[in-house]
């Protein structure tokens, strides 16, 4: 497995703790449930996308049969939705007592966040579409596997 996919299931794992952890919290005191968006991104964005982006990177090139499109780019959008996500996070947790400031780094966050949704599609789409090359080389492949055999007479 690669490193990044690696990294990924364990942020998504880290991020599955600290949603819990804020859960348990709102739960022991009620008036943090002003915090309950900043939890939900924890979970959906945090946990759910973080696995998903993890799995799709591991398994995908492996279905489609071509080699992963940019593991540069894979690994940038490793960093860029982290950091997004724990902007958002801070953003959600800060607007609750102050407005202005927690709005810019919800913003920030959540810009960040969508750059790496939109780097993880435009990485899949193209594995998934391979090179025009090893798309040719495939379906050659294909077609010499469904070609009837060619039958010699027996003399």
């Amino acid at each position: 497995m690669e490193r990044f996919v690696r990294l990924f299931l364990k942020a998504s794992l880290a991020w599955l703790a600290l949603g819990v952890t804020m859960g348990v919290a709102m739960a022991a005191h009620p008036v943090w449930t002003v915090y309950r968006q900043a939890h939900m991104h924890m979970m959906l964005l945090g946990f759910v996308t973080m696995m998903i982006y993890g799995v799709a990177y591991h398994v995908i090139p492996r279905f489609a049969g071509f080699p992963l499109h940019s593991r540069r780019a894979a690994v940038v959008h490793l960093w860029i939705s982290n950091v997004g996500l724990a902007l958002m996070v801070a953003g959600f947790v800060t607007r609750a007592s102050l407005a202005g400031p927690g709005t810019v780094v919800l913003s920030a966050g959540g810009t960040l966040s969508a750059i790496g949704a939109y780097t993880f599609v435009y990485v899949m789409w193209r594995t998934l579409d391979g090179t025009n090359a090893l798309r040719r080389a495939k379906q050659e492949r294909e077609a010499a596997r469904t070609r009837p055999a060619i039958a010699l007479p027996i003399a």
